[in-house]
């Protein structure tokens, strides 16, 4: 079972979002004609890591990170790689890595269940969502015993929001919906459940004023920096991130469609101030992990 042994003098920042692509056996969580789409999108080559390279890679950056996939099962009718195999990888590389889990919100009780043995077995820290891909609407009523379940459980959930780039530049979109991924239903869903800490994840283009609106209304909201370079953040987020959002803002890559020393790079041309920088990369995400 998964353990936390993150040496919090050394490290110098918390990713609080990274894929884990693909198992041991190279079995992925997407078909593989949607990720050959993606690869084109974010133009990438070569193989994708898998957990240990994925560790010695953070190792070596001074960082730790979240690692996770995304089981959407019934939606892209494919086994996703496995919850548990991050979570015993995790375990075997926990000075640097930090596990969560990922659920079929479709699957009802069959996912309270996945839920509670990944978080109780495995020590999952949190769960990822991604309301496009697994082609649900979190604030659906129907969904609200999962999302009780999460909250009595006190983790938290990442959701992705706004534009992806799974399914783009594909007819259709492969038939994913963008609309799913519209920050304001999860405001509807902080609102049912006062004590579920959500992770808006991304800039939510094209929503950013309401990811900014919910952060700012909602004590139990959160929105992560991951999946932009920093020099393509819209202005007014950069201001909240500076001031009045400060805490409540999270690092975040999306490794490895874009990796953490390109997002630190251009992070530093934004000038922002140290205490800001320091809970953003660092403080605020030790506190929402229960890593102090």
């Amino acid at each position: 079972m998964y353990e936390p042994r993150i040496d919090l003098e050394s490290v110098v920042a918390i990713d609080t979002h990274v894929h884990i692509e693909a198992d041991a056996c190279g079995h992925g969580a997407l078909p593989s004609e949607l990720t050959e789409a993606m690869d084109a999108y974010f133009k990438r080559t070569g193989e994708r890591p898998g957990l240990d390279a994925v560790a010695d890679y953070y190792r070596g950056l001074s960082m730790a990170a979240v690692v996770f996939t995304v089981d959407a099962r019934t939606a892209m009718k494919t086994m996703p790689n496995s919850s548990e195999e991050i979570a015993q990888g995790a375990a075997r590389n926990n000075d640097v890595l930090i596990p969560f889990g990922s659920v079929d919100p479709w699957r009802g009780p069959a996912a309270i269940e996945d839920a509670r043995r990944l978080h109780g077995d495995f020590g999952v820290r949190g769960f990822k969502f991604h309301p496009s891909v697994q082609d649900f609407l979190p604030s659906d009523p129907q969904f609200d015993p999962l999302f009780t379940v999460l909250e009595e459980l006190g983790v938290p959930c990442v959701f992705h929001t706004g534009q992806t780039g799974i399914g783009a530049g594909m007819p259709g979109g492969y038939g994913i919906r963008l609309s799913l991924s519209n920050p304001m239903h999860l405001d509807d869903l902080a609102a049912r459940h006062p004590g579920l800490k959500i992770i808006m994840a991304h800039p939510s283009v094209p929503w950013q004023d309401e990811a900014i609106a919910i952060a700012t209304h909602k004590s139990n909201t959160w929105i992560d920096l991951s999946g932009w370079s920093p020099k393509y953040f819209e202005p007014k987020l950069v201001r909240a991130a500076r001031t009045y959002l400060q805490d409540k803002v999270l690092f975040g890559s999306d490794y490895p469609a874009i990796t953490p020393e390109r997002w630190m790079r251009d992070y530093r041309d934004l000038q922002m101030p140290d205490g800001a920088t320091r809970k953003i990369l660092r403080d605020n995400a030790v506190a929402l992990l229960g890593l102090d």
